[in-house]
């Protein structure tokens, strides 16, 4: 099988290459950068046939994507920058990136009968209430415009493709990157005591253990949308906080308080990020790990703590 992947210079394309790699597909990756910018902590990278390619000019990624000519398209290129995409100066860029890019290689992939996975998230809902997201439904109300740009995405993908995957994820953390656990390590090294958010719920998705549910999926052709993080249960961010200075050993004090106690937020962010992965399990996918598994694989693995 032949995959394209966007953004392999981001935290989880990167792992999805490595996936794809460890079980034989062949593999094409693209990002903005001239050549592969990311970790090279894997013969795959090495394997990997490498493009630059810019999703937000139709013709490139016309090109682009009939020269490759893929059987799947893992689309995890994206503007991320929660905070900085409601910056209106911005904006523009951000949603072509999010929703003309995602708009444009569903046109490709319509053209080429190919199957299409893409990478959306939470954010698509208005994060209120306390029951879990279920994948199908349909009453999205974006809190912010990256939530925004992310949903018209997602109907970018859905009402062009009949063959596709559209996978929500949350608090995504990956070796290729920055990430909330990077930040706590650091700063738990450099002060005893921190403030960190409670009122927001949801769980972790350590991108290693995603990357190989989503090599699962375009492997099928189990179509529709889902909802993928780590089992575990649901926290918030400061239990998230307090169990990463748990395995690293760390006495750092730590004082939850709320959204609003904190502030220092641009973008407003979803109290409810509880995500209903049982689709999954019925569609006959394997739920990820739990989010306290990954994270301890997840500290060996990035070097913080010493492989047991």
């Amino acid at each position: 099988m032949k995959v394209f992947v966007t953004g392999v210079g981001g935290q989880l394309g990167h792992d999805v290459i490595k996936e794809l790699w460890s079980r034989g597909h062949q593999c094409v990756g693209s990002d903005l950068a001239p050549r592969y910018s990311g970790l090279q902590d894997s013969p795959a990278l090495e394997a990997m046939t490498y493009v630059p390619m810019d999703i937000t000019d139709a013709q490139a990624v016309k090109a682009v994507l009939t020269q490759a000519a893929p059987d799947a398209v893992i689309h995890c290129a994206a503007w991320t920058a929660v905070d900085a995409a409601e910056e209106p100066q911005k904006q523009a860029l951000v949603r072509s990136i999010n929703a003309g890019g995602t708009r444009n290689i569903a046109n490709v992939c319509r053209d080429l009968d190919c199957k299409m996975l893409y990478l959306s998230t939470d954010y698509v809902f208005d994060g209120q209430g306390s029951q879990p997201w279920d994948p199908d439904c349909r009453d999205y109300k974006p809190l912010n415009f990256y939530g925004q740009t992310k949903l018209e995405g997602e109907l970018a993908v859905s009402e062009t493709l009949e063959k596709y995957f559209i996978v929500r994820i949350a608090w995504v953390f990956g070796l290729n990157g920055k990430n909330f656990i990077r930040t706590m390590v650091d700063l738990g090294r450099k002060h005893r005591s921190l403030r960190v958010v409670c009122d927001q719920i949801g769980t972790p998705t350590y991108t290693l253990d995603l990357a190989r549910l989503l090599v699962d999926m375009v492997q099928t052709d189990r179509y529709g949308r889902y909802h993928a993080t780590n089992e575990g249960g649901y926290i918030s961010w400061y239990d998230f906080a307090c169990e990463i200075f748990r395995q690293m050993g760390y006495d750092t004090q730590v004082t939850p308080v709320t959204t609003a106690e904190y502030g220092q937020s641009k973008a407003l962010r979803p109290f409810n990020s509880r995500l209903d992965k049982s689709k999954l399990i019925r569609a006959g996918f394997e739920p990820l790990p739990t989010w306290q598994d990954a994270l301890a694989r997840y500290l060996e693995e990035a070097g913080f703590r010493e492989k047991g």
